[in-house]
């Protein structure tokens, strides 16, 4: 037996002894052990099964009503050093978040099943990929991570070729929102999460592992663990450009993944393919150029919200061997929320649907579901080498001030519209319109250390044998005086896709501006597109005194990040304040 393999076997034991599990299972990873799993889940409740004529070998599972997201104010890292936590993360000493871990486990699997679910993050043939091992007593979470993950027997070939992995504790305990924590301990390569079954919070190889551990990992043997999708967008002329991209929640992030462009565009010959719809490992090349792979295997993907009209893709996708959770059912069993077709009978905690008791589908309702179902799905996600970065784009939701695309100029200023990136509440969010949050490369929630030592460690990226991707931001949701949209959205989006490859292959130049490089209005493919008389010249706009307004929020939000913020940025956010007042030297024309 490999030292890995002994380790693994050793930690099971210690795990099973201290949980007092009942009986240990390795999982295979096989259809036969899923299938049983599944059967277990329907005997007891756990899992319904819906229509099987519309919605063959799908399931509903309904979880605890105190569980239906993640708890960030409950997520921890615990580093040794409390600043190398960072004021953006939530910190514990790793001593005392291992003692309190620890009395929780204590017994906490008494009569249940301990799984072991060995598991790849990447292409299982990838040099890029990581590889860590979950134990839970869930069963749900297993289903789960087969079809999230390169979940199995395989995995675990590649473990003990290897010889380390990603250390993953999971128990549901008893579901009590006072005993529920999840803690990572990056120095450890150790993730402890107990007393949710929720999927972020429960499915360790997703975010605890896919972000936060891994964005450590990647910092300290220099790559980057990114909140992106990764979107292959195919010309009329064959080529295909890859695009990274960042959104914090509703920004349209899953429905650019797997966006179906204009008719127009269709019949010219433009195409999507998805690599990925949330996160992105990206690692430097022989070449010098960004190459990406999609850490994982399927789609957990938020329900409502999705419909035939806002993303046909993932409809598609949703009806065979999916598992949805906390989702509504029609009378005659199949999956409901708003958007769909029909009527729900019952509400996602199975009572009868009374809008008295709120919303039939709960607004975190999800589905898992394998990648390879999407319409769109890029055989390239298998790629070992990955797939190269053309651009990478950054987005929020912006009632005003962002321009709909706006390129920077360099590296260093795309960091810093990174680092800078934020979206406007919504009234449905957070019961206050048009506050802004900041969510620095949408990574708020996921960054496993200091803000400041990963801005550090996005500029380290740019040095002269660097082919480095070219950085955008974008902005669907510019409105008007009446609050109604300038931009029609959704597939249109494929426009400012065409203009961002323009720029990257350098067909088209671009207007500078003190903020960044915005289109010339002649430039941007709208044939066809009914845009409000006014509508493109707001959405191009750049209005210097509401800039100067948002350079100081900036500059307070980057403030609170200490010495360790790098100076290149206070050095590029200096030249911007010196450009838009007019004190700076005048800049070059775009290229």
């Amino acid at each position: 037996m490999s030292s890995s393999l002994s380790a693994l076997n050793q930690w099971v034991e210690a795990v099973r002894r201290r949980t007092r599990a009942k009986h240990v299972h390795w999982c295979d990873g096989s259809d036969n052990e899923y299938d049983t799993l599944v059967e277990g889940m329907l005997a007891r409740g756990e899992l319904i099964a819906l229509n099987a004529k519309t919605h063959p070998r799908c399931y509903l599972h309904r979880s605890h009503p105190d569980d239906v997201a993640r708890v960030e104010h409950l997520t921890y890292v615990c580093t040794e050093e409390r600043d190398d936590a960072g004021p953006n993360n939530h910190w514990m000493d790793p001593a005392e978040a291992h003692a309190q871990m620890d009395a929780l486990f204590d017994g906490s699997m008494r009569e249940r099943t301990l799984y072991v679910v060995p598991y790849c993050m990447g292409p299982l043939g990838s040099p890029m990929a990581r590889c860590g091992v979950e134990l839970t007593d869930s069963p749900y979470v297993v289903a789960n991570m087969r079809i999230m993950t390169r979940m199995g027997k395989a995995a675990l070939e590649r473990i003990e070729r290897e010889g380390h992995f990603v250390r993953g504790l999971h128990s549901t305990g008893e579901l009590d929102p006072r005993r529920r924590f999840i803690m990572h301990y990056p120095e450890e390569a150790t993730i402890e999460s107990y007393g949710s079954g929720y999927g972020g919070n429960a499915l360790l190889g997703k975010k605890c592992h896919a972000l936060r551990i891994a964005s450590w990992q990647a910092r300290d043997e220099g790559w980057l663990a990114e909140h992106m999708l990764i979107v292959g967008v195919q010309t009329p002329a064959g080529d295909i450009h890859y695009i990274a991209a960042a959104f914090p929640s509703a920004c349209g992030k899953t429905n650019l993944a797997m966006l179906i462009p204009p008719e127009g565009h269709r019949n010219k010959g433009w195409k999507i393919w998805t690599v990925g719809d949330d996160i992105c490992w990206m690692k430097p090349g022989a070449d010098g150029r960004l190459w990406a792979i999609n850490p994982e295997a399927g789609y957990f993907g938020v329900a409502p919200g999705t419909s035939e009209a806002t993303n046909a893709n993932a409809l598609a996708m949703l009806g065979h061997d999916a598992i949805f959770t906390n989702v509504a059912l029609t009378a005659d069993k199949k999956p409901w929320w708003p958007g769909l077709p029909g009527k729900p009978k019952t509400d996602w905690q199975g009572r009868p649907y009374d809008p008295a008791n709120g919303p039939a589908a709960h607004p975190n309702a999800r589905f898992t579901v394998s990648a390879t179902q999407c319409p769109s799905w890029s055989p390239e996600a298998e790629a070992a080498h990955g797939v190269p970065i053309s651009a990478i784009v950054f987005g929020g939701r912006r009632a005003s001030l962002m321009p709909l695309v706006l390129e920077a100029r360099d590296w260093t200023h795309g960091v810093l519209m990174g680092a800078s990136m934020a979206s406007e509440t919504t009234a449905a969010a957070s019961g206050k319109v048009g506050v802004t949050r900041r969510d620095p490369m949408a990574m708020k929630p996921f960054c496993g250390y200091h803000f400041g030592d990963y801005f550090e460690h996005w500029l380290s990226f740019a040095h002269d044998d660097a082919e480095l991707p070219r950085i955008f931001h974008v902005n669907w949701f510019r409105s008007d005086d009446e609050g109604q949209f300038l931009w029609p959205g959704f597939g249109d989006n494929m426009r400012v896709l065409e203009w961002i490859l323009a720029r990257v292959s350098g067909q088209v130049e671009a207007r500078e501006t003190p903020v960044g490089r915005l289109p010339h209005a002649d430039d941007l493919p709208l044939d066809g597109l009914p845009l409000a008389d006014g509508a493109l010249e707001a959405l191009l706009s750049v209005d210097t005194e509401a800039w100067r307004d948002e350079l100081a929020a900036i500059e307070r939000h980057l403030a609170s990040f200490g010495e360790r913020l790098p100076q290149a940025l206070t050095d590029e956010l200096a030249n911007m304040r010196k450009a838009i007042t007019g004190q700076g030297e005048p800049m070059h024309a775009a290229d």
